[in-house]
C-alpha cells in the first residue's frame, strides 16, 4: 500500500507544531526554579512570558507572505532551525541577566512565528477540501500534544537533572525533524518526485489553491469584514490560550491563600492537573475536525458548521471559566478544566479553518496577518496576568477576564463570519 504524500505532510507538520510548543511551553514549568534562582518578581515573570510574543507577531505576517510567494517548505525549515538554536541558547542568556533572557525569548518568538502560516499555506495547495478541517485539526492537535509533553517531561527533567537540560534536549529535536522535512516535502504538488498520478489529480481537483501568490492584496485583506471576524476570534482565543499556557503550572503550584491550588511541582497531582486537560483537548480537537468534515459531507452549509462549532468552542468555556475560582476541590477543578478543553477542542471546525474559505491562494497571508494581530493578545494577556498577580495577589480575575474575551470573540464571529470566497 502506497502511503499518500499529503498524509506525510500532515504528520511532519504535526511534528513541527509539537516541537514548536514544547520549545515554547517548557518555560512555563522551568520558570518556577528559574524564578527562585534569579530572584525575578511576578511582574518580571510576566514580561518574560510576554516578550516571546513580540517576536512571534512580527514574523507571523512575514512568514505568511513569504510562504504564499516562495513556498512553505523552505520558510518553515528556516524557522525551525532558528527557534531550535535559540532554545539551546536560552540557559546561557538567562545567566547573563534579565535583559538577555528577554532578548532570547524575543528571538525564539521570531523563529516560531512562521510556523502556522507556513503549513497553512502548504495545506491550501496540498489538502483536498473534504479533508481540510480534519487535517488542520490533526496538525493543531500538536499544540496540546506539545503542551502535554512539555508540562510532564519538563517537570521530570528538572526533578532528575536541571532546568538547563530542558532547553538543551528540546532544542536538538528540531534538527532531527529537519532531516525528514527536507527529504519528504515540497511546496507544490507537481514538484514532488514520488507523488502518484492518482493523488496528484485528486489534489489538483479539490485543493483550494493551485499556485503561488505573486501579489498580496494586503489592504483589502485588512478591510474585509469576514476576515475581521477571524481576526477578532483569533485575538480572543489567544488571550485565553496563552494566559493558561503560561500560568496554569503556576496556578497549580501557588499557595491556597493566594487562590492557587498549592500543589507541589513534580507531584502526581501537579502532573494530572496540568496534563489531563491538555490530553482531553488533544482528543477533542481531532474529533471536532472529523465531526465538522462529516457534517459538511452530509450537505450542511459550511457557514453553519463553522459558526456552530465556533460557538461551542467559545461560549462553553466562557461559562465554565467563571465557575473555576469559586471551587475549592482539586478534583472538581480538574473536571472543569477538562470540560473547558473539551469544548475548545470541539471548536476546531470554526474560525481556525476559515482562512482558506475566504482566500485560498492567500491562506498563508491570512493566517499570518490574523495570527500576528492575535499575538497582541498573547503579549498583553501574559503581562496583564503578571500585573494582576503582582498587584492584587489573586487568581480569580484572570478567569473572569478570559471569560469576557471568549464571549466577545464568539459573538463577533457569529455576526460577521462568512465562507464565501472574498479574494481571487
Amino acid at each position: 500500500m502506497i502511503f499518500p504524500i499529503r498524509f506525510k505532510l500532515v504528520f511532519l507538520s504535526f511534528l513541527a507544531v509539537f516541537i514548536c510548543y514544547i520549545d515554547r511551553v517548557n518555560i512555563s514549568v522551568a520558570i518556577i526554579p528559574m524564578q527562585k534562582e534569579f530572584g525575578w518578581t511576578e511582574s518580571q515573570v510576566g514580561l518574560i512570558f510576554s516578550s516571546f510574543y513580540f517576536g512571534y507577531m512580527i514574523s507571523m505576517i512575514l512568514g505568511g507572505l513569504l510562504a504564499d510567494k516562495f513556498g512553505g517548505k523552505k520558510v518553515l525549515a528556516y524557522g525551525v532551525v532558528l527557534w531550535s538554536l535559540f532554545t539551546i541558547l536560552t540557559p546561557a542568556f538567562a545567566y547573563n541577566g534579565f535583559f538577555y533572557i528577554i532578548l532570547i525569548r524575543v528571538l525564539l518568538g521570531l523563529g516560531e512565528g512562521i510556523t502556522f502560516p507556513s503549513w497553512h499555506s502548504l495545506y491550501a495547495r496540498w489538502i483536498p477540501f473534504r479533508e481540510r478541517t480534519r487535517s488542520i485539526a490533526i496538525t493543531n492537535s500538536g499544540i496540546t500534544a506539545g503542551t502535554v509533553f512539555a508540562l510532564a517531561v519538563t517537570a521530570i527533567i528538572i526533578d532528575r537533572y536541571s532546568w538547563e537540560m530542558v532547553f538543551y534536549s528540546y532544542g536538538l529535536l528540531g534538527f532531527v525533524w529537519l532531516i525528514f522535512w527536507s527529504r519528504d516535502v515540497t511546496s507544490l504538488t507537481e514538484n514532488h518526485k514520488k507523488i502518484t498520478k492518482k493523488e496528484l489529480d485528486l489534489i489538483k481537483k479539490e485543493a483550494p489553491a493551485k499556485e503561488k501568490a505573486l501579489n498580496i492584496p494586503f489592504i483589502k485583506l485588512i478591510k474585509n469584514k469576514p476576515f475581521s471576524a477571524i481576526i477578532v476570534a483569533t485575538f480572543c482565543n489567544n488571550w485565553v490560550l496563552f494566559t493558561f499556557i503560561s500560568y496554569l503550572p503556576k496556578f497549580a503550584n501557588d499557595s491556597v491563600a493566594a487562590g492557587g491550588l498549592g500543589i507541589d511541582l513534580g507531584s502526581s497531582k501537579f502532573l494530572l492537573i496540568t496534563i489531563l486537560p491538555a490530553l482531553v483537548s488533544f482528543i477533542s480537537i481531532i474529533f471536532g475536525g472529523f465531526l465538522a468534515d462529516f457534517y459538511i459531507k452530509r450537505g450542511i452549509r459550511v457557514i453553519l458548521v463553522r459558526k456552530f462549532f465556533n460557538s461551542i468552542g467559545f461560549f462553553g468555556p466562557a461559562l465554565l471559566l467563571i465557575i473555576v475560582p469559586h471551587i475549592s476541590s482539586i478534583i472538581l477543578i480538574m473536571i472543569l478544566l477538562c470540560s473547558i478543553n473539551l469544548f475548545i477542542g470541539l471548536g476546531a471546525g470554526g474560525f481556525g479553518v476559515n482562512h482558506a474559505d475566504l482566500a485560498p491562494k492567500y491562506t498563508g497571508s491570512l493566517v499570518g496577518i490574523s495570527g500576528s494581530i492575535g499575538m497582541i493578545a498573547a503579549v498583553i494577556s501574559s503581562y496583564v496576568a503578571g500585573q494582576i498577580l503582582f498587584i492584587l495577589g489573586s487568581w480569580q480575575y484572570l478567569f473572569y477576564v478570559s471569560s469576557f474575551f471568549l464571549i466577545f470573540g464568539g459573538g463577533y464571529y457569529l455576526l460577521y463570519a462568512s465562507t464565501s470566497k472574498q479574494f481571487d
